[in-house]
């Protein structure tokens, strides 16, 4: 073969490969369609007031031995799309969640809905984890029946802000990160799928029994304090009180919602070389209590 002909085949393979581990665009942006809600208009404090403040335009909420914190937007919403901007802290995290989620516990105790955007506090040199999960109707009280799948980034959250999203629709879950869609829930059914109105919130606590590889390694309050940081807080779709008519908006071109095939390769790109658990593929798990998979 000739000597310039290879090399220009040899260069084709770098980039192609390269450029294979690049993050596709997903050719859409949900977040760019929303306005960015103050604080004070769409959240209050749920508790541990004394463990948060703003700082440039950001909410910190901060955990340490004595307390966590955490928020709760003004009304509840039986669809729409949640999100906000999050910066994690580095090092050792292990045992400490910092989370944003859509939940009706307070409402319906022992008997709740929950979607849960959850990073999993870690330890030094290890990523930070991203958990998503879904409980319907109390599944995550007794019965510990939770639908989690785990993801590590393709960038460190501790560096800077990135946008984090919960689309919710009568027919569909759908997470985003960055606008990039990272797993898509949907409607098989009504007893797998929530359907009451639920509050989106945001929290900072310690959950030592469990977050970090199992339980291994727990909050060292020698670390303390424990920070998240939120800000470009977005919130649009029907509250409880909406009429009947209200529909969520869409997160992507589609008007009836959905995912585009770019939006849909983008998201198999992030499950294909990020994901490192999924529910419905762990042996160890009873499938007849999660009929969706």
């Amino acid at each position: 073969m000739d000597f310039n002909l290879l090399l220009l085949l040899t260069l084709f393979m770098i980039v192609v490969s390269s450029s294979s581990n690049a993050q596709p665009s997903p050719g859409y942006y949900p977040s760019s369609k929303f306005t960015t809600i103050p604080f004070n208009k769409a959240y209050r404090t749920l508790w541990g007031s004394q463990h948060q403040r703003f700082d440039q335009n950001s909410l910190v909420l901060w955990l340490d031995r004595s307390s966590g914190s955490g928020f709760k937007s003004l009304r509840p919403y039986r669809s729409g799309y949640f999100g906000t901007s999050m910066k994690l802290q580095p090092g050792y995290t292990a045992g400490v969640i910092t989370s944003f989620y859509l939940s009706n516990q307070e409402d319906h105790p022992g008997n709740h809905d929950e979607v849960d955007i959850e990073f999993l506090g870690t330890t030094f040199g290890k990523p930070y984890t991203l958990q998503t999960n879904v409980y319907i109707r109390g599944s995550g009280d007794g019965n510990i029946i939770g639908r989690e799948e785990k993801i590590h980034l393709w960038f460190d959250p501790t560096k800077d802000f990135h946008n984090y999203a919960i689309l919710w629709s009568p027919m569909e879950l759908i997470f985003f990160v960055d606008d990039v869609p990272i797993r898509r829930y949907p409607r098989k059914s009504d007893a797998t799928f929530p359907l009451r109105p639920m509050y989106a919130y945001g929290s900072i606590w310690d959950a030592s029994s469990w977050a970090t590889e199992n339980g291994r390694y727990k909050a060292d309050y020698k670390y303390q304090p424990f920070v998240g940081r939120y800000n470009n807080f977005k919130l649009a779709g029907c509250t409880s009180n909406s009429p009947s008519w209200c529909q969520p908006p869409s997160g992507s071109p589609a008007r009836s919602g959905g995912l585009s095939r770019q939006q849909v390769a983008a998201m198999m790109w992030v499950q294909k070389n990020f994901k490192v658990y999924d529910y419905c593929r762990d042996p160890k798990r009873d499938h007849t209590q999660t009929p969706e998979c």
